[in-house]
Order: C-alpha cells, then structure tokens, then sequence
C-alpha cells in the first residue's frame, strides 16, 4: 500500500482534530478533578482545607500561566481559564486545548501534592463580555451553594450523623434552614473566609521593578508583569464590574506560551 495513501486515510479519521474554537468567541477552559470527593476525604480536613485551597490557587496559576488567559477562578476542585477572542494559541484547536489544559493542571498539582492525580477539562464558548461575566457568576454562585452544603453536611457529620442521614437532613433544606443549622452549632456562615463561599481570582498586573544598570551606573526601573491572586472577591454585582474590567481591559492581551 502506498505511504501516502496510507497517511491520509489514517488522518482523514481524526475526526475532531479539525474542530477549532468559533471565530470571534470568547472562551473559557474548566477543568475538574477526578474522583476528588474521595481523594480530599481521605487526605485533607472537611469541609475546607487551606493546604488544599493552596494547592489548587498554584495550579490554576500554571494555567493561566501557560495558555496566557485573561482570568483564572478556582472554586474546589475547578478552575476556569478565560480565553479572549484573539487567543490563537495551536490554532485553537479545541482537541490540543482540552487535552493540554488537563495535562497542564494534573502535572503542576502532582508535581506540588507529591502523588498522582487526574483532570477532565471541557471547554465553553461565549459571544461577548456579557456572557464570561454571567459565565463567572455562575461559577462563582456554584461555589457559594457548594460551600453552605459542605459546611451543613461535615456539621452533620461531626456531630454523629451517617452520610445518609446528614444527606437526608439537607434534601429539603432552605438557605435559611442551613443558615440556621450552622449558628445553632457555632458557625456563622457569612464569617466564614472569603474564598471558601466565593472562590479565588487570578489576573496578570503590572508593578515597578527596581534594579541598576551596571554599564551606565545608575538605578533602573522596569515594568513587569506577575499573576495577582486575589482570595477576598467581591460579590454579585461588584464581582461582576470587576470581572468585566479584567476579561475587557482595552489593551493587547498577555503573550500566550507553551
């Protein structure tokens, strides 16, 4: 059989590496551990860890890092990259995106926990600013939902319910039910740490460096660039104002590397 022949009908069934992200589209990467619940159970104190939170905060900054985004939020065991419609990074083939986000973020959080661990990634697509912002509210009101939950159920547990039964106290359960539930064992919810009910933002800023010209002879400053961390976001309609600011900033994108 001819080579070359061979070849093209081999490749001709890749049947997805064609598909590339819609011109103009705004982007966003989520990734999720897998099998997590169990992983963090057996591993980390519930419903929240801080050396947990730590490790996910520097893995979502190697995303963000590596696919130069715009944003990066992580809430649990998620992160979700903003991609701008100029990103063009392997053509925006969404088969090397979602497979390399995956990779990315399993080897920089195997690398820093010291055991292996596994990522899915998916990819979502927006038509403007207006849809990453509702995008990221979402994300950001998942996170609050999952923290009362959390925080009811490992209360529950605590205090010597079965999995089954703190599960069955919390099926029917209001808002304001759990809220209660909480300061009835000591918990005020909203005095909880920011990032456990909000989550943890990640953007590029620039600052002053200062340093010294050994040719010339005199002090120097430069501007450069590092990912700010930001573990106390705002809420609602002021997360919303700053995540617009941050994903439309008016200015050329950070470079994008692998």
């Amino acid at each position: 059989m001819n080579g070359n022949e061979l070849e093209a009908r081999m490749r001709a069934r890749e049947w997805f590496h064609s598909l590339t992200l819609l011109p103009g589209a705004w982007a966003v990467i989520r990734v999720d551990g897998r099998s997590f619940s169990r992983y963090t159970e057996q591993r980390f104190d519930k419903p929240f860890d801080q050396r947990f939170s730590t490790l996910m905060t520097e893995t979502a900054q190697s995303l963000l890092e590596e696919f130069g985004g715009r944003y990066a939020y992580t809430e649990s065991d998620e992160i979700s990259l903003v991609l701008p419609p100029s990103f063009d990074l392997f053509g925006r083939e969404v088969e090397k995106l979602v497979s390399l986000s995956a990779s990315v973020v399993a080897a920089a959080f195997t690398h820093a926990a010291g055991e292996p661990v596994h990522f899915d990634s998916r990819v979502w697509l927006g038509n403007g600013v207006e849809d990453v912002v509702d995008y990221l509210s979402w994300r950001q009101a998942d996170a609050a939902r999952c923290a009362l939950n959390g925080w009811c159920y490992w209360t529950l547990r605590e205090d010597g319910r079965s999995r089954r039964e703190a599960t069955k106290l919390l099926e029917r359960a209001s808002i304001a039910d759990k809220n209660e539930l909480l300061y009835r064992h000591g918990v005020n919810f909203n005095e909880l740490p920011t990032w456990q009910r909000r989550g943890i933002g990640m953007w590029w800023e620039t600052y002053d460096h200062p340093g010294h010209d050994p040719i010339r002879g005199i002090d120097v400053t430069t501007r450069r660039r590092r990912v700010h961390v930001e573990p106390d976001l705002p809420m609602k309609d002021d997360y919303r104002r700053l995540v617009e600011r941050l994903v439309n900033p008016g200015e050329a994108r950070p470079d994008s590397r692998i």
